[in-house]
């Protein structure tokens, strides 16, 4: 990711603002019918943009002018069709088995002659509020402070890590006792590398700006292929949950792409009771659950995967101390899981050591 503190603010809004104008224009053009006249269709409920907390039930009334007979309305929720109606009646559906974020609401109206389309959107915001973890320091190892963390993975007695900055950026096997480099290869400097993971024997490893990713051979680390994105904006972090990949982008939103063909599948966007949370930086699937570094900031995020909700923070503040912070020390980032041993480490930008971590009791905030 970049240096410094990214502003998605700015560049959010505008998107959010284009996004409700089309939905808005399509809503107001769908109204017309084959003949061009206006039959005056719309929405009673719910209200453009309104906001919803996730489990609860959301209802859709047609707003239909007297006199213009209905013979069936037809909704969907993005893509999905959720039912049909032969009357203009409330139409009423949970929000329990969705996941977070903006969604459309669609329904397609068929008067018997013609069809007309109406749009709106709407969030859905989670409805828990995070615990927060703070840490016991289990166990400190030496980290290389010429590593700029990107990507972190714990192996069979080794880390997988790989490091950024243009130039600079590394894939290599660690050992964990000593933090030397066990074997390592440089990236070509035109490109700055972000997180990884392994696979059936391949190391999978992303880039930052450049659109792609690369696939290579976990023992040899001889390049074997890459790859595109596809709708994602950027390369962040990368995890594996044993059926797909997990790929963050810098936003809030959390991208599965298949672990064949690497590509894009589907999405969630990660919120937690204030609203969405963004610059998701470095990845680790820990049984059943996504953990999520949050760039520039102390806290690591617990995720739900189905759903984007964050169930809790573990604020890693102070775990390095002021006296091992020097000139060119970054931001926490990176974690790693140990499946076997159920060792939790994590580590940060050019820090000199890493730490196995024990979660203390959770607070609320």
């Amino acid at each position: 990711m970049r240096f410094g503190q990214a502003d998605f603010t700015i560049k959010n809004t505008p998107f959010l603002v284009l996004i409700t104008l089309i939905f808005t224009t399509v809503s107001m053009s769908c109204k017309q019918d084959n003949n061009g006249s206006t039959p005056g269709y719309g929405f009673k409920a719910p209200e453009q943009g309104a906001s919803y907390v996730l489990g609860q039930d959301i209802d859709v009334q047609l707003d239909i002018p007297e006199g213009q007979n209905i013979k069936s309305v037809t909704y969907l929720l993005d893509s999905t069709q959720l039912g049909t109606k032969n009357d203009a009646t409330a139409f009423r559906f949970p929000t329990k088995e969705l996941s977070l974020g903006y969604k459309l609401i669609s329904a397609i109206i068929d008067n018997g002659t013609s069809k007309d389309t109406l749009m709106v959107n709407i969030l859905i915001k989670s409805a828990i509020k995070p615990v927060v973890h703070g840490y016991d320091v289990l166990n400190t190892y030496p980290h290389d402070t010429t590593s700029y963390t990107q990507g972190l993975e714990y192996h069979d007695g080794r880390l997988l890590e790989s490091t950024g900055e243009y130039g600079k950026s590394t894939l290599r096997w660690v050992d964990l006792k000593s933090g030397k480099a066990l074997q390592r290869i440089d990236i070509d400097k035109q490109y700055f590398a972000e997180g990884s993971t392994l696979i059936d024997g391949k190391v999978i490893l992303l880039t930052w700006e450049h659109n792609m990713g690369f696939v290579y051979d976990a023992k040899s680390f001889k390049q074997l292929g890459t790859f595109n994105y596809q709708n994602s904006r950027e390369g962040w972090g990368l995890t594996f949950d044993g059926k797909q990949l997990l790929k963050s982008d810098g936003t809030n939103k959390i991208w599965f792409l298949n672990k064949e063909s690497y590509q894009e599948e589907r999405s969630i966007e990660v919120y937690d009771d204030q609203g969405e949370v963004s610059q998701l930086n470095e990845l680790e699937y820990i049984d059943g659950k996504l953990y999520a570094n949050i760039y520039q900031s102390n806290r690591i995020a617990i995720i739900d995967p189905k759903t984007g909700a964050v169930e809790a923070y573990i604020d890693a503040t102070g775990i390095l101390p002021k006296s091992d912070t020097f000139v060119n020390t970054d931001v926490l980032n990176g974690i790693a899981w140990d499946a076997k041993g159920k060792r939790l480490f994590i580590t940060g930008k050019r820090w000199d050591k890493l730490f196995e971590i024990k979660l203390a009791p959770a607070k609320t905030p």
